[in-house]
């Protein structure tokens, strides 16, 4: 009898312990989405996300791990449990909502037109009016542009965005449209000054572009999000938040 209460203690024993040590896995995108992630010279993922995912994961005590996967084949890994949570600059929208559930909010960013050099400013419908427009598939700017852009400018989807930057700089589009951080790194490159400015920020639509950026988690994971909104809180509190983003930025990306 003694002998199996010292098994059954021991069994319990591992099974906390395991539990404990529990991994999340943080699902991103496989493409180098600076400054956000990109691979390092040794291959490892660095940048401002994963650099709050590390701060997120001491914060809840767990250990973690990144699972890289095509942008548009994110929520479908997700739901088949090859990762447990969206790490990747994915809005919060309500049709997203109708598919998975979020975090709070980690940051939040407005969405950007880039042109040609030349090309004069402006981000609205009659400004891109007979023009095409380079846009990321699965994306809210993919959305937007379908309420707002269809009727005046066509629309040329890309993998990745680094395709649609070769081709806006070749010529071959006039525009590429996406969040405004990511557009603005890729205009202080070498490579961004020489072709490419600014067209402006397009005005705000909550309703498609979504309410900031959060982790993405399969419906009903109520434990996973309350341990990761608990974290993503805490570490905004505590100062981690900023100390991370001022490596960074030099502007608030938190946001409104």
């Amino acid at each position: 009898m003694k002998l199996i209460s010292a098994l059954l203690a021991g069994a319990a024993f591992l099974a906390t312990a395991a539990s404990a040590e529990a991994e999340v896995r943080f699902g991103i995108m496989n493409e180098a989405y600076p400054p956000f992630f990109a691979k390092d010279a040794a291959g490892n993922w660095q940048g401002w996300e994963i650099d709050l995912m590390n701060a997120v994961c001491a914060e809840m005590k767990e250990s973690c791990s990144v699972v890289d996967v095509s942008w548009d084949g994110l929520i479908p890994a997700l739901q088949t449990k090859k990762f447990d949570v969206i790490w990747s600059s994915m809005g919060i929208t309500e049709e997203r909502l109708k598919t998975i559930d979020f975090t709070v909010k980690y940051y939040n960013t407005p969405s950007k037109l880039i042109a040609a050099k030349d090309a004069a400013p402006g981000a609205t419908p009659e400004a891109v009016a007979g023009k095409t427009i380079g846009i990321q598939v699965s994306t809210v700017q993919s959305d937007y542009y379908k309420k707002y852009f269809a009727d005046k400018a066509s629309e040329q989807t890309y993998q990745t965005l680094d395709e649609a930057f070769q081709d806006l700089a070749a010529g071959r589009i006039d525009y590429v449209f996406g969040d405004a951080i990511p557009l603005a790194e890729f205009l202080k490159s070498d490579f961004g000054k020489e072709c490419c400015s600014d067209a402006g920020d397009v005005a705000d639509d909550p309703a498609v572009l979504g309410s900031g950026i959060g982790g993405g988690l399969r419906k009903g994971d109520a434990e996973l999000k309350a341990k990761l909104d608990a974290a993503i809180t805490a570490v905004r509190a505590s100062g981690k938040y900023d100390e991370i983003s001022k490596k960074y930025f030099d502007f608030d990306i938190y946001g409104k």
